[in-house]
Order: structure tokens, then C-alpha cells, then sequence
């Protein structure tokens, strides 16, 4: 079968290549071609657009940009009907993906010959906010496959509509790179390396929010001496950005493209919503979710997403399994706590323990989340 892949992302990369390879399993013929990276050309996928040329993020880089995009909106409609794909796998990246998937879906009425059928996998975060996307999602995409657990349950009760639940695939990615980083013989279900005296930083991959938290962040090294804190750098932002920021901080540290190494030896981690928090608890490091950004910012978007946590894990567990320090409340003091209580509580770190291990079972969903999702998409596809 014939399979046109769009990610715009470096996430998008990643699934998409794990989900290729799944694909590849079940179908020895597959024929791909894909918008994505470096890891989906590397499955042996015809690579048309690297995302690099694609990550337009904030509304000022948008409109600057709007000319870019329209060219590659355009490019990519006749790429696909160049190409009469049998399906149209469309990952993440909803901005440039929905429009594809409602183009797509119009001239399928208007034409016989177009049979392609519309695959979203990872869903937009409806959930959150713009949830007014959702009837034009119902209407255009043929199959809705979801990572996250309550997803199912949210377009089912509120929307009338069966999506599939497939696991997390970042469950099997930390799986394979713990397993890679450790000698042979120490390898168990659930073994960790000794973790030394590291306390992560994550704060980001925006230099406006990076702004905001690190500050914090850093002044709170100076309250635990005997620690080693250690920035994980942005791949995009440059090292002369940091260096400001760190000049005055002797126990701090950074590095490069090696989060999570840093994850499998840290202690405790100070981290910016998002996914990263996900991974920081599938790596079981204790962490104190932290958020901050411009006060206009913070206004429209607490009036705009209605959620209850703004991290994945509390989102998934339903209930605060860890701290979040968000705007006015992400103070030095109030992190010094935090981090104290889970660097010294033992109590705290034994139900963290157990939250945690909860969580993986719950996104493992029974197995791999990309086998499971090019399963899903092969027998959709194959009917």
C-alpha cells in the first residue's frame, strides 16, 4: 500500500518512525513518502520536507512566516495527488494537519477516483483548548487514534465519537533507551542505574519561557550546595543565550541532546510543563512541574484552556501526584520546599514511586503503542 506521512515536529519524527517500522512489519510492500526527519527518512521513507523547514511556533513567527506556509500548504495538496496515496497518516502537528485533512476530505466528495482514507494519530489537545475544532475533526477524519488514556472517554461521552487508544509510544521509547544504556548483565524489568548527585533543569525550548523560569531555577541551586544541578540546553538555542543566565551559578552545569541521559542519573527535577513531564516520571525522577510566563500571556490562556492540571501526569492520574508551581506561585521559596520535600520525604518519594508506576501501567495499554496503532491503521486501511 501507498502511505503519505506528515509530521511537522521533531516529536512527530520520532513516533513517525517507530510507527514506520511497525508498518513495515505488516506490510513488506509499503510505499512512503513523508514530511518529517531525520529518524523517518532513516526507515527508508522518501523524505519530501524536513521539519526544520516547517517549525513556525508563536503567533508573530506565524504571520512572518505566513507566505512559507502557504507555499508549503500548497506544495503538499499536489504532492499528495501526485503521488494517490491509499492513506493519508497525518501525526500531530494540527495546525497544518487539519487543514490537510478538510482539503482532503472535500475533493474525496468530489472526485470517485480519490479513496485515500484520512488517519490522524496523536490528537490535537481539544481537550484543552480549541475544542470548537472538534465537529470539522469528526466530520473530515475517517480514523482518530489516541495516546492518551482519557481521550477515548472525552470524544466518546462529549462528542459521540469511537477513537482508538493505543497506548503511549514515549513508553516504549524510555524502555529501549534504558535498556540500551545499561551493561547486559544488570538488566531487569524495572532496573535504574545508580543516580548520582543530579538535580535536572529542563525549563523549555522557547527563549521567552526560558527567560521567565530559568532565573528560578538557577537561584535554587544556591540552597543545595551539595547538589550538582544540570541545565539541559534546547538543540535550537545557542550556548551565548544560556551564558548569561548561568555566570554566577558554581554548581550548575549543562548539557546538549542528552536529556535523557541526564534523566536516567538525576535525583530530582525542576521541569516545564508539557511533555517533558511525562518523561521525567517514566524515567521515576521526582519533579517539581514549573510554569511561568508573561502576565498578558498567563490572562488569556487561564481564561482559554479549561483543564484542571497543566502537566501530563496529573492530567492522565487525575489527581496532583506532582506539585505544579504555576505564574505567581513558582517563587524560589515555594520550589525550595518542593524540591526539599522530594529530595528528603521518604514518605513523599514512596507514593511518588507508586504514582509513577501506576502511570506506566496505564500508558502501556496492553503493549507497544506503535505496534498497536500500525495494526490499527493497516486493517482500517486494508477493509
Amino acid at each position: 500500500m501507498k502511505y503519505y506521512i506528515i509530521a511537522g515536529e521533531a516529536s512527530g519524527d520520532l513516533h513517525g518512525s517507530n510507527l514506520i517500522k511497525e508498518l513495515r512489519k505488516l506490510d513488506s510492500n509499503a510505499n512512503i513518502r513523508c514530511w518529517g526527519g531525520d529518524l523517518m527518512q532513516a526507515t527508508g521513507a522518501t523524505l519530501v520536507k524536513h521539519y526544520r523547514e516547517l517549525a513556525f511556533m508563536g503567533f508573530t513567527e506565524v504571520v512572518m512566516n505566513l507566505k512559507t506556509i502557504l507555499s508549503n500548504l500548497k506544495f503538499c495538496k499536489e504532492d499528495i495527488l501526485k503521488f494517490q496515496p491509499d492513506v493519508l497518516l497525518l501525526i500531530d502537528y494540527p495546525g497544518f494537519n487539519l487543514r490537510i485533512a478538510e482539503w482532503f476530505h472535500k475533493l474525496k466528495a468530489q472526485s470517485s477516483k480519490l479513496r485515500a482514507k484520512i488517519v490522524f494519530y496523536i490528537s490535537p489537545q481539544v481537550w484543552a483548548w480549541k475544542e470548537s475544532r472538534v465537529p470539522k475533526m469528526k466530520k473530515t477524519i475517517d480514523k482518530m487514534i489516541v495516546i492518551l488514556p482519557f481521550e477515548k472517554e472525552y470524544y466518546k461521552n462529549k462528542w459521540n465519537w469511537e477513537v482508538d487508544y493505543v497506548g503511549h509510544p514515549l513508553v516504549q521509547v524510555i524502555e529501549e533507551f534504558k535498556n540500551n544504556q545499561q551493561p547486559e548483565e544488570s538488566k531487569t524489568e524495572n532496573s535504574k542505574p545508580e543516580t548520582a548527585n543530579y538535580i535536572a533543569l529542563l525549563p523549555g525550548s522557547r527563549k521567552q519561557e526560558i527567560s521567565k523560569k530559568l532565573p528560578i531555577m538557577l537561584e535554587i541551586s544556591k540552597s543545595f550546595p551539595q547538589y550538582q544541578f544540570v541545565l539541559a540546553k534546547a538543540p535550537a538555542l545557542e550556548d551565548e543565550f544560556y551564558a548569561g543566565f548561568m555566570q554566577h551559578y558554581t554548581n550548575v552545569s549543562s548539557v546538549r541532546n542528552k536529556t535523557y541521559e541526564l534523566l536516567m542519573q538525576s535525583k530530582a527535577a525542576l521541569v516545564t510543563s508539557g511533555t517533558a513531564t511525562l518523561e521525567t516520571a517514566l524515567f521515576q525522577v521526582p519533579e517539581v512541574v514549573c510554569y511561568k510566563g508573561s502576565n498578558i500571556s498567563y490572562q488569556i490562556a487561564k481564561r482559554l484552556i479549561k483543564i484542571k492540571y497543566i502537566s501530563l501526569v496529573n492530567l492522565i492520574m487525575d489527581k496532583p501526584v506532582v506539585k505544579e508551581l504555576i505564574q505567581n506561585d513558582l517563587t524560589v521559596e515555594n520550589a525550595k520546599e518542593e524540591l526539599s520535600a522530594l529530595l528528603f520525604d521518604e514518605s513523599r518519594q514512596k507514593q511518588l514511586k507508586k504514582d509513577y508506576e501506576d502511570l506506566k501501567n496505564i500508558l502501556s495499554a496492553g503493549g507497544n503503542a506503535s505496534a498497536n496503532a500500525a495494526t490499527i491503521i493497516f486493517n482500517f486501511v486494508s477493509a
